[in-house]
């Protein structure tokens, strides 16, 4: 995911049954006042959880694509702040699977909260 490098995404767990990566805040990814830019932690939520949908997808299926998306703001996460990200399945079919993130700076102070539903091709 070329989009995943260029955020900084590690992940550090891919399951079908959870995703969790980690993403630090950096100038690039942040707005005025220097704290993560709402698209950077929407972006973040979002490459979890096509991760997840991609791991759950039938065998022959191209791939998938976010169809949905929303995010909770909860927190502020200044520059140089490390997040971690956990997405899990709340329901996964053969044409479509929704997943829930959790966006939590290393204090687990909650960030965000996005829902996204994935669309398998």
């Amino acid at each position: 995911m070329p989009f995943a490098r260029l955020i900084g995404l590690e992940v550090t767990e891919a399951t079908p049954e959870k995703v969790v990566g980690a993403v630090t805040v950096r100038a690039e990814l942040c707005t005025i006042g220097e704290s993560a830019h709402g698209g950077t932690l929407m972006a973040f939520a979002d490459c979890l959880a096509a991760i997840g949908a991609h791991l759950n997808r039938p065998e022959r299926a191209a791939g998938t694509i976010t169809i949905e998306s929303k995010t909770n703001f909860l927190g502020r996460a200044a520059s140089g702040t490390r997040l971690v990200g956990t997405a899990l399945p709340v329901s996964v079919g053969r044409r479509v699977s929704v997943w829930q993130t959790t966006i939590e700076d290393e204090a687990k102070r909650a960030i965000a909260l996005s829902v996204q539903t994935q669309l398998v091709l």
